[in-house]
């Protein structure tokens, strides 16, 4: 099953540049639960990472994965009702920031862990100009004022690489372009120095090309502060470009997690190889584009066992009775499993050489 072509990655270059440091964001079993007439939604349900200083982690999946709960879960950002956070712990910094009142988590949201937002036009308030927004979270966290604020949100600008940055601060959102407005979004999510940045999506409005500069970007500004980044998105190809590190999610859980490198030349959850396998090659003419078959579960109505067994070409009967469990395969390389399968390699995609 796995590739036997090898890809580049992001991590062959970073392993070899001792920029990765200590952890800086812990999660564990994290779960954040959905109240709605229809019934509970276990949008994140027992979800565990961490990331370290310097490090780009990926969270990739298909739409309602549990991929931006998660990240609004770590953010204290979920709208309640009906979201709840039901348990874990979020460590940052060695603190859990679920244990703090919502007072000094203000304190810590945009200062010790920000947020880049997948749509810039809805992320910037269009009645400010680019200075006011850019510069309301040092107002608030670090006390800048007067022309010590006017100066730093330049400084801002132009570590994001927009033009004459004394001029554009004082237009409004709507005057810039989209790869400007996302610059934007970014300058903000970076301007208190942030242990941890969490980018939402943040290329999917741009074109290819814009798409590429705004990556290269956040790589130089990671570069440069040694932010630990959370990078989601839904698009193997920019794991492969900007991340060290991948979590796949599926149904509310991580389905396999490890080393950005491992995961794409040797996928062993079928729904990892299903995502790596669905997006097109140049090298290779087909006629159909490669769809994984079946549908989702109900969000409302999980399968029992695998949440994946239904759209899983090698389940066997126990894993509609079985809970998967997480199977260190190498270094830091965890798959979920059904127990069964674990024990009599009873999944025709569990790999025979284990």
């Amino acid at each position: 099953m796995a590739s036997e072509s090898k890809t580049e990655t992001a991590t062959d270059s970073s392993s070899s540049n001792g920029r990765i440091g200590e952890v800086v964001l812990d999660v564990k079993d994290l779960k954040t639960y959905f109240v709605t007439r229809w019934g509970v939604v276990k949008a994140v349900d027992g979800v565990s990472f961490n990331l370290r200083k310097g490090e780009t982690l990926g969270i990739v999946g298909e739409s309602g994965s549990g991929k931006s709960v998660t990240s609004l879960s770590v953010m204290r950002l979920v709208p309640s009702p009906p979201g709840h956070i039901v348990g874990g712990e979020v460590y940052l910094q060695g603190e859990n920031i679920l244990d703090l009142s919502e007072k000094d988590m203000e304190s810590v949201r945009g200062s010790r862990v920000a947020m880049v937002l997948q749509d810039p036009m809805t992320a910037l308030n269009p009645v400010f100009d680019i200075e006011d927004q850019v510069g309301e979270a040092m107002k608030i966290h670090e006390g800048l004022k007067g022309d010590g604020l006017k100066a730093t949100v330049i400084d801002m600008l132009r570590k994001v690489r927009i033009p004459a940055p004394d001029i554009r601060m004082k237009d409004f959102p709507h005057q810039l372009s989209g790869g400007m407005r996302q610059r934007v979004v970014g300058a903000i999510g970076i301007s208190c120095s942030p242990a941890v940045l969490i980018a939402d999506e943040p290329t999917t409005s741009l074109d290819a090309t814009i798409q590429a500069q705004y990556l290269r970007l956040l790589r130089e500004l990671q570069e440069d502060t040694g932010v630990g980044i959370i990078f989601i998105t839904h698009d193997f190809g920019i794991v492969a470009k900007m991340c060290d590190r991948v979590a796949v999610m599926y149904a509310g859980k991580i389905v396999e997690q490890g080393d950005v490198r491992t995961i794409f030349n040797n996928p062993i959850h079928p729904y990892t190889e299903a995502l790596i396998k669905s997006v097109p090659k140049m090298e290779e003419n087909v006629e159909r584009l490669y769809a994984i078959p079946g549908n989702p579960p109900s969000v409302t109505n999980r399968p029992s066992g695998c949440n994946f067994q239904p759209q899983c070409d090698g389940s066997n009967p126990d894993c509609v009775t079985q809970e998967p469990i997480l199977v260190e395969e190498g270094p830091e390389h965890w798959v979920a499993y059904c127990a069964p399968c674990k024990d009599t390699h009873g999944c025709k995609w569990f790999p025979r050489d284990i």
